[in-house]
């Protein structure tokens, strides 16, 4: 493009000298060096032109260039202010939870020290309890099993059908001798009953569980517990006043630690045991009934007494499904139900039915036709010990066994 110019400004040069000396009478001479002078200052107008544009551009790109460095100053500004903000609100979160957790960890210390000398009470009136001759032995050994701090947490899965996915654990007591074998709840539960030493044995399996509830909650697992729990200890003037802080204190558990007693003894339930579910329902926590009969369950009765979940071993369920005839849970539905339909309609009443004690795969496979939402049994896991290295987290302070040791 250049040097298309500079051959136009030089033919323009020439047409002039040439026009000169024509025209004007002006020498040859003369004529080419006014041609020339004619072309040279072309050349010179169209480079101060050229430079003047060139030097335009470079203003522009450098205001654009200062802009671009203004705007990103600016977002590094923000983006700093932010970073402090963040910091702040989390060295402020820190300090609350900090606080928070001292807090409950002095409500906890009060807690067991009340129950500690609950407990210490309750072994020393166990000492002259009515016992029968052929329970004293077994007696001993659940004594010294308590106050040596043998008391082990087994947990057995509960797995949601079909995916087979943990969902929820049921927690048992086992006592054990010093020679490590069990004693059997078949062997101690009658004699400990008898001694009134069943709210210590809640309170260790209680303890235990709430620990365990709050490790999985630190792993944001979203598992619960199902914790057994004796219908003496929640008719217990001592046991249960300490028992009802106890729980209000980690209310925050509620979504997750799920409370079971026999349906026998729900059936047959004392206006004691009613006012204790219903204070503990107050605080938001759930109750499971275990070992039904038959299905012939009153859901808005359960409904009304804080009862989620309803387990049944997973052959009379199938059976008592499979018959038409079959019992068949009391509800607002005017027909006869369908074995299809006995879980969608006990949902509707906030109660999930679990089938446990599955012992086979073929079972699983029935259960499944009924869509049945869970399921507990060997087959899915047995009950088996918290590791040696959580058993130590979640046992009860050293001054708690202490005092626990101190009688018997």
């Amino acid at each position: 493009m250049i040097g298309i110019l500079f051959f136009f400004y030089v033919a323009i040069g020439a047409a002039l000298g040439f026009g000169l000396h024509s025209y004007a009478g002006f020498t040859i001479p003369v004529s080419t060096a006014l041609g020339a002078v004619t072309t040279a200052i072309l050349g010179q107008f169209h480079l101060l032109v050229a430079h003047v544009t060139k030097t335009g551009d470079a203003d522009d790109r450098i205001q654009q260039l200062e802009k671009t460095q203004s705007a990103a100053r600016e977002r590094l500004e923000m983006i700093e202010a932010r970073t402090e903000s963040v910091e702040s609100t989390l060295k402020h979160e820190l300090t609350e939870r900090r606080d928070a957790l001292v807090t409950e960890m002095r409500q906890l210390e009060g807690l067991i020290d009340r129950l500690s000398r609950n407990f210490e009470n309750r072994l020393s009136e166990s000492s002259s309890a009515d016992v029968r001759p052929q329970e004293d032995a077994v007696l001993r050994s659940v004594k010294d099993a308590l106050q040596d701090g043998r008391v082990d947490l087994h947990l057995q899965p509960i797995v949601s059908l079909p995916q087979r996915r943990v969902a929820f654990y049921e927690g048992f007591t086992r006592l054990r001798r010093p020679d490590g074998s069990l004693i059997l709840p078949a062997e101690f539960l009658d004699a400990a009953r008898r001694a009134s030493l069943m709210g210590v044995i809640d309170n260790m399996l209680l303890f235990r569980c709430v620990q365990i509830v709050r490790r999985l909650s630190e792993r944001d697992r979203r598992v619960g517990v199902f914790c057994n729990i004796s219908t003496h200890s929640l008719t217990d003037q001592h046991f249960f006043p300490q028992f009802l802080d106890f729980m209000r204190d980690n209310r925050d558990l509620s979504g997750a630690l799920i409370f079971e007693i026999p349906a026998d003894r729900f059936e047959n339930r004392s206006r004691e045991l009613r006012a204790s579910m219903e204070k503990l329902t107050a605080l938001g926590f759930r109750f499971s009934i275990d070992h039904a009969s038959d299905l012939a369950i009153d859901l808005p009765r359960l409904q009304d007494a804080g009862v989620r979940f309803v387990k049944m071993k997973g052959d009379d369920l199938i059976d008592q499904l499979r018959n038409p005839s079959g019992p068949r849970p009391v509800s607002n539905v005017q027909r006869r139900i369908q074995g299809e339909e006995v879980s969608a309609v006990c949902s509707r009443f906030g109660v999930t039915l679990v089938a446990e004690k599955i012992e086979e795969e073929v079972s699983v496979v029935e259960i499944l036709e009924y869509q049945i939402p869970y399921g507990q049994g060997h087959v899915f896991g047995a009950p088996k010990p918290i590791k040696s290295s959580l058993m130590e987290e979640t046992a009860p302070p050293a001054d708690f066994m202490a005092k626990l040791s101190a009688f018997g």
